[in-house]
């Protein structure tokens, strides 16, 4: 995979780090996203979301980097969200038993990119421990 073909962009809102990633998460770009999310889960008590809506891959690998960023988050007693799963990498998530540790976020059907209504598969009080 060519790594110029993967991007992060972190937009910074007043209440939370969102990193919208886009193209392959893989070996080949996972330290990209390791430099860019890092950083931010380790050293802010924001809560960081991942928004996945334009990632069309992700392996091992860049499940590995969300299983260490869960960690640091939880480890800061911080949150980590996703929002905007596509639906094959859901599936990836369902089918590794990671998406019971994560707090997914989901735009409702028909509402617009500014919306801030959200549906989560978790009760934000009920993320589980990974320790």
């Amino acid at each position: 995979m060519d790594a110029s073909k993967f991007q992060v962009i972190v937009h910074t809102i007043p209440d939370a780090h969102v990193l919208h990633l886009s193209g392959e998460l893989d070996l080949s770009t996972a330290e990209i996203f390791r430099s860019v999310a890092q950083p931010l889960a380790a050293g802010s008590a924001l809560p960081l979301k991942l928004n996945l809506r334009e990632l069309t891959y992700i392996d091992s690998t860049g499940i590995g980097l969300i299983v260490a960023l869960l960690k640091t988050r939880q480890s800061a007693d911080a949150r980590l969200t996703v929002q905007e799963v596509p639906a094959k990498i859901r599936r990836l998530f369902d089918m590794t038993g990671l998406t019971r540790f994560l707090l997914v976020e989901s735009e409702p059907s028909g509402g617009s990119a500014g919306s801030s209504a959200s549906s989560s598969t978790e009760d934000s009080s009920s993320q589980r421990d990974l320790s």
